[in-house]
């Protein structure tokens, strides 16, 4: 039974589905767009609205927490420059999940996740 428990395992041990996120997090930033699995996307959207709404806050803690997140410390500190401008009227919802085409070789759901 998986009563009450909220995370999507993504067929993944926990050390690599955090490995995964954290590469498809700092990909999304540094490209704006990515294309994935559908499943992928859906919980690749909060890790992302975390990193965006860190940046949007821009303390020192929060940079450090977003820099032992995201792989490029580079990107961080571009995030950190042009988050709080680009959306600073949105309370969340930072990310669009658009449906595509069924992959090709297994028929899986794919989904192309961008920034708004």
């Amino acid at each position: 039974m998986r009563h009450r428990n909220r995370i999507k395992k993504l067929g993944k041990p926990a050390d690599q589905r955090r490995a995964l996120l954290r590469a498809l997090t700092t990909e999304l930033v540094r490209h704006g767009r990515i294309t994935t699995t559908l499943v992928r996307a859906k919980v690749l959207r909060s890790e992302v609205d975390k990193m965006i709404t860190l940046a949007k806050e821009g303390s020192l803690a929060a940079r450090r927490e977003a820099l032992g997140y995201i792989y490029d410390k580079q990107l961080v500190h571009a995030l950190f420059e042009q988050a709080p401008t680009r959306y600073a009227n949105r309370q969340g919802g930072y990310t669009r999940i658009l449906h595509t085409v069924p992959r090709r070789g297994d028929n899986a759901e794919m989904a192309i996740i961008e920034l708004v």
